[in-house]
């Protein structure tokens, strides 16, 4: 086995070197923000959408478009508005009278990464156009089906405190985010370098593409050989489990916790797990991997109950108490 382990070190070491110049190219435009850059890198390599959630300048579309120059890849961006139809997602039949046939008009969605911008301003009819596509990696127009190139990738951001216009997002959807990440402010010194790079009227600089898909496709199947220990597969079910039951593990959140996670959890929190120690440069998964990326998996696939709420107590509590006392292998 340690043998096996020295190999899926040795493949992840070449197979994650071009991490550090992509993560380089975006600091070019993006300053700061390590934790929102990483997470991204994370949903591209394990094949997973990323919800944003933050208030607005905080470099949330930046770092995507940033991200898309970086990767030769295509891009499209969506910005959602409550008058959006379903068509101008997928695309649509348009009938030619010369002929007398219809013709298939594909939308932007047929891209490899597609920026959902503000995605909760869309009405439900148009956010669910979109679970085939996240979900099957497939579209359908009239009576066909068409396949989604690879990698496909779909990068929502929401704003929290513009509630005006807005619409919830429906639980299959939520759910089929792998991550939900919370954009916080950048630090002083970090303010000061956005203010060295941004502060002018000319555009932002030019950024040069640096991976090629064919670099990413590889990365995913070597991260799929990425070891994971029975006690560690354990862990992450009981991490899961207890979201659901937290009485079953001795844990006391008792008329907290309304609905937990759900198995697609349990698949995404150990995919995101090997995508987070493949950019660690590691063949193996620990627990802190599984740690470090929990919070961004489960938050938004436990919900807490009106009781909770009247005391204060959020998803991100219920989960990091979890965290602190589920015991570790």
């Amino acid at each position: 086995m340690n043998t096996g382990i020295s190999a899926i070190n040795e493949e992840v070491k070449k197979s994650s070197a071009f991490v550090n110049p992509l993560l380089g190219e975006l600091g070019r435009a993006v300053v700061g923000q390590k934790y929102l850059l990483e997470r991204l890198l994370i949903g591209m390599l394990a094949n997973g959408h990323i919800l944003l959630e933050g208030v607005p300048g905080l470099a949330k579309t930046t770092s995507i478009k940033s991200l898309a120059s970086c990767i030769k890849a295509g891009f499209s961006r969506l910005q959602f508005t409550p008058d959006m139809l379903p068509a101008d997602v997928i695309g649509t039949q348009i009938y030619n009278p010369q002929s007398g046939e219809f013709s298939t008009r594909k939308g932007p969605i047929f891209s490899h990464l597609i920026l959902a911008d503000e995605i909760n301003r869309a009405p439900a009819k148009v956010q669910s156009a979109l679970l085939e596509a996240m979900q099957e990696r497939q579209v359908t127009i009239g009576n066909h089906s068409y396949r989604l190139e690879e990698p496909f990738l779909v990068l929502a951001t929401q704003n929290p405190i513009e509630q005006e216009g807005t619409y919830p997002l429906p639980e299959a959807q939520v759910d089929r985010f792998m991550l939900k990440l919370r954009i916080v402010y950048p630090s002083r010194e970090e303010e000061r370098q956005i203010l060295d790079l941004m502060a002018r009227t000319s555009a932002l600089p030019e950024l040069q593409p640096v991976v090629a898909t064919e670099q990413i496709l590889q990365a995913r199947e070597i991260i799929n050989e990425i070891y994971i220990d029975d006690k560690v597969k354990d862990y992450i079910v009981d991490l899961v489990c207890c979201t659901r039951s937290p009485e079953t593990y001795r844990i006391d959140l008792a008329g907290y916790v309304q609905l937990g996670a759900s198995p697609r959890a349990t698949i995404a929190l150990a995919i995101a797990a090997r995508a987070y120690a493949f950019l660690q440069g590691r063949g193996y998964v620990t627990p802190q991997d599984v740690k470090s990326i929990g919070m961004d998996v489960l938050r938004h696939r436990v919900a807490v109950t009106y009781e909770a709420e009247a005391e204060e107590i959020d998803s991100e509590t219920v989960i990091q108490k979890i965290f602190d006392e589920l015991p570790v292998p």
